[in-house]
């Protein structure tokens, strides 16, 4: 995405059903592929309980699919430092505020690198409301099914849309009351790896005013 956000933001596509959210199409850098791709996220053997932390069951081995870009490991992480960079960017930031129609001053970014392995899901769930923007960013190098896209439901928990797992591909949406999505049980064959970008209003590495 590094370098060019702003132009992959002002031709994302606009969703209204079942609640507002944009697509992405190529927000990646070749270099943010390799990287995204590279990075080691252990592949031992795991419970899975339909949530992403595993808070459910208590034992947090979902946590161990993802890393998170914390100035501990930005060394190693050099495009996510762009990326970083970019997210903090004022005109950036004012284009997916218009967007979201949230307010990101004194925000802080958050980033993690996802790797969802053999039997991973999640069940329809809403995000934390100190998560201001979700974007979830596809790389699918492994010929997965496009059917492994995040599902969104309606208010009823219906099923309405699954944004394909297209590699190269993503989607953002603001955190609310009828942003409800999730993973159904689906067949992982390798991996689902993706990188999942927040505006949120607790502390991290990178405050969008750093």
């Amino acid at each position: 995405m590094s370098k060019k956000i702003s132009s992959i933001l002002n031709r994302c596509t606009t969703y209204s059903d079942p609640f507002p959210h944009w697509e992405l199409d190529s927000p990646f850098t070749n270099e943010l592929i390799n990287e995204l791709n590279d990075v080691n996220i252990s592949d031992a053997p795991r419970s899975f309980d339909g949530t992403r932390a595993a808070d459910a069951g208590g034992d947090g081995l979902d946590g161990k699919l993802r890393v998170f870009l914390e100035s501990d490991n930005s060394e190693n992480l050099s495009n996510g430092m762009e990326l970083i960079e970019d997210l903090r960017d004022k005109d950036v930031i004012e284009s997916i505020q218009d967007k979201i129609k949230k307010d990101l001053s004194n925000s802080f970014i958050r980033i993690e690198y996802i790797s969802d392995r053999k039997g991973f899901w999640l069940k329809p769930h809403l995000d934390i409301k100190e998560k201001l923007m979700t974007m979830m960013l596809f790389i699918n190098t492994y010929d997965e099914s496009e059917k492994l896209g995040t599902d969104f439901y309606d208010t009823d928990m219906k099923l309405v849309k699954t944004v394909p797992y297209r590699h190269n591909t993503g989607y953002f949406f603001a955190s609310g009351n009828n942003t409800w999505h999730g993973l159904e049980k689906k067949e992982i064959k390798i991996e689902r790896r993706c990188m999942q970008i927040n505006y949120v209003t607790f502390p991290t590495s990178w405050p969008i005013n750093g």
